[in-house]
């Protein structure tokens, strides 16, 4: 193990870790109960396992730079302080949300000189490393090909759009899990026992209700539901010093309401759009409401739910039932004009008829084979006779000529070429594309009555 004792102290008592045991005693339980060892860790057994390559490079110190991908209380921080316990290399924090390029500078000179001096390697641990730019994030590049740094970053994003290509090919990529109830409910039960880390002092013990009403509070985040945890427990302790038991009643009483975890601009918002969308398209409104539910639950904007709407209404129903486009104009302008909360009513309006509603893409598959063609043949010249010929020297030039007025000769709108010659036969609107049968919505309606 590193000597953490002689890690310049970058950023005062916030930042660098220390595993002191006397430290564990102390501050949150979400941050006292961190486990300990490999042993204790739960919730990622696809990595962490006996028989997992991660963990056989942890143990072995041969773990490369890693980006640890997760949502939030899923053991990321965890993981890489368990990685500088079984590592010989200096292990630095360094968090992107309180620090920048300058005190980066200062570590990485510090890795260099400790790796030529001594070859000691580092373990440099960048959390949210998604809050750095593309310029920033090039900083590592050159000191990571190296091996001057192992470096170790963090985040809840995507690391597909909020990390760069060159960072990513030098690194391993590693997906944690939000932790399944099983795990979520091993940690309530060793937080409820432990005298010391723990909350066994307290003398309080759950009802079995409270218990799994905790777990469905932190949904996954284990740092969430301890620190509700704690919170509850210490409400339950402080009115009476004789045994108490922690109900479901007063877990309720004492939490309130939970935010359903929802991040705006995140992966999350384009997961849960993806799924509505989806659902909407293969006629199901019961999952379609389900996803629009999670949205408004979330925070989500109600004009950006009809937007997408209002294109869905062209992109996937069409002609099939042209009043969609209409429905689903009118559900926007109802949502801007009503706002929250009524105007979920307004959604769940429009989102049962989407779904409802029979399906046909032919409109918007003609359009994208036209679009490539357009592309691919450049500017090809409108055809004579569908010019206009608005002087004198158009007219003499050919324009306008043998053009056939449809009122005056019905036969001539099915004669009559309006593609370049070059396209001639090119068939865009195919209108058998149109679903001729009718969605899962009548069956809704049926259930409804």
């Amino acid at each position: 193990m590193s000597d953490h004792s002689q890690q310049p102290d970058l950023f005062q008592d916030s930042t660098q870790p220390t595993h002191d045991p006397i430290s564990l005693s102390v501050g949150p339980l979400a941050e006292r109960f961190r486990p300990q060892s490999l042993s204790e860790f739960l919730g990622q057994e696809h990595l962490l396992s006996e028989n997992q390559a991660l963990r056989q490079a942890i143990e072995s110190d041969q773990v490369p730079s890693l980006i640890l991908w997760g949502p939030p209380g899923s053991g990321k921080t965890t993981l890489a302080n368990l990685i500088a316990r079984h590592s010989q290399a200096a292990f630095v924090p360094f968090s992107a949300v309180v620090s920048g390029v300058p005190e980066l500078r200062i570590i990485i000179k510090e890795a260099v000189q400790r790796r030529r001096m001594s070859g000691q390697r580092t373990i440099l641990f960048v959390d949210e490393i998604h809050r750095f730019n593309k310029a920033q994030q090039d900083a590592f590049l050159p000191y990571v090909e190296r091996g001057d740094i192992t470096l170790i970053g963090a985040t809840t994003q995507n690391p597909s759009f909020e990390v760069i290509a060159p960072l990513l090919s030098r690194s391993l990529v590693v997906e944690l899990h939000s932790l399944d109830d099983l795990a979520m409910g091993t940690i309530i039960d060793r937080v409820m026992k432990d005298q010391e880390r723990g909350l066994g002092k307290y003398n309080v013990t759950l009802s079995s209700e409270a218990r799994m009403g905790l777990i469905h509070y932190g949904n996954g985040d284990a740092r969430s539901m301890l620190t509700a945890l704690e919170y509850a427990v210490r409400q339950v302790a402080t009115k009476n010093r004789n045994p108490q038991v922690l109900d479901q009643h007063k877990l309720k009483h004492i939490l309130q309401k939970k935010s359903i975890r929802y991040d705006k601009d995140g992966e999350e918002h384009y997961n849960l759009i993806s799924a509505y969308i989806k659902s909407l398209r293969d006629s199901d409104p019961h999952g379609a409401l389900y996803w629009l539910a999670r949205m408004l639950e979330g925070g989500e904007d109600p004009k950006f739910i009809a937007r997408r709407m209002v294109i869905f209404a062209s992109e996937d129903i069409g002609n099939a039932q042209p009043m969609a486009i209409t429905v689903a104009t009118a559900i926007f302008q109802a949502v801007v004009q009503v706002g929250l909360p009524e105007a979920q009513i307004n959604l769940a309006h429009g989102t049962t008829y989407m779904a409802s509603s029979p399906k046909s893409n032919a409109s918007y598959v003609g359009l994208k084979e036209a679009l490539a063609d357009a592309k691919q043949f450049g500017n090809l010249p409108v055809p004579l006779h569908l010019r206009n010929a608005v002087t004198s020297l158009m007219k003499e030039s050919g324009y306008g000529k043998d053009y056939r007025y449809v009122h005056d000769d019905p036969e001539a709108q099915g004669e009559q070429a309006h593609l370049p010659p070059s396209l001639e036969g090119r068939r865009y609107y195919r209108p058998h594309l149109d679903t001729k049968k009718k969605g899962k919505g009548e069956d809704f309606a049926d259930e409804e009555r």
